[in-house]
């Protein structure tokens, strides 16, 4: 018996998009993603290297080069002062997962970071976990104080919403290096994958967002009491995920995610 099943042309008209755009995932992530290591592994020998010597180290087109660094974020170290660190922190050794593993589905891979936002002469810390493949923000956290608890926070906001990833990966930061998160990120079933130290591009998605996030939420300072500033925030956020375009997918994260399920659903 024949089964009925819709032909790819017939998809992208019920998804209201290209038909070229129902291979995204099988066809364009795969050669992106083996780019975006090599050119991860120049900037691992040469940490200060930006596009256009990192074109020429690859003899690639310097176009296609920052268009991936872009896509995820990668941006040439520059060297900070060093920050102390609290004693008696025990940081774990776990690999970068990702150097040998290509995210191929939402809920693949989570990548997490926090940032803080100033706001008369305190500071407020907001904390994301991000799907790699759909860019969507999948859990979140606002909090005066930044630790483990502002990070487990985020990460149970998000597995109360989602499917449960298989990896989840972040920075070195204490936060995610403290036993309770660790704890949480093992009870849950879920694979650890660290950044190495001083290689910011290992974990690109996070700075490429937060570095657009501050850019539309502007001066802080013109809220006038923290109700509205932690409002600004969460509204934002929706409306990254829900209305903004990004530019890796060509549409907001929340529509690419549906679009992937159905696909899923169609063609499986």
């Amino acid at each position: 018996m024949r089964r009925n099943r819709r032909t790819k042309a017939a998809l992208a008209r019920r998804l209201r998009v290209s038909r070229s755009s129902l291979y995204y995932i099988s066809k364009k992530l795969p050669k992106d993603w083996a780019l975006k290591k090599r050119i991860e592994a120049v900037m691992t020998e040469h940490p200060g290297y930006g596009s256009p010597r990192i074109a020429l180290t690859l003899r690639r087109n310097r176009k296609a080069v920052v268009r991936v660094m872009k896509m995820f974020g990668l941006t040439a170290y520059r060297r900070r002062g060093k920050r102390p660190r609290k004693k008696g922190y025990a940081r774990g050794d776990y690999p970068n997962l990702l150097k040998t593993i290509t995210p191929s589905h939402p809920h693949h891979v989570w990548v997490a970071d926090f940032t803080y936002i100033p706001y008369r002469g305190k500071f407020l810390y907001l904390a994301t976990v991000m799907d790699v493949v759909t860019r969507e923000i999948v859990g979140m956290a606002v909090q005066t104080r930044h630790g483990a608890m502002l990070v487990c926070q985020a990460l149970f906001a998000a597995v109360a919403q989602h499917r449960r990833p298989a990896i989840f990966h972040s920075d070195n930061g204490r936060e995610y290096g403290s036993r309770v998160f660790v704890r949480a990120l093992r009870e849950l079933g879920i694979h650890i994958s660290r950044s190495a130290k001083s290689s910011p591009w290992e974990n690109g998605y996070q700075e490429s967002f937060y570095s657009q996030f501050k850019v539309d939420l502007g001066d802080p300072e013109r809220f006038t009491n923290v109700g509205e500033l932690v409002y600004e925030i969460y509204r934002l956020i929706w409306e990254y995920n829900h209305v903004r375009i990004h530019s890796a997918l060509r549409m907001p994260p929340l529509r690419f995610a549906e679009q992937c399920k159905l696909i899923v659903e169609k063609v499986s």
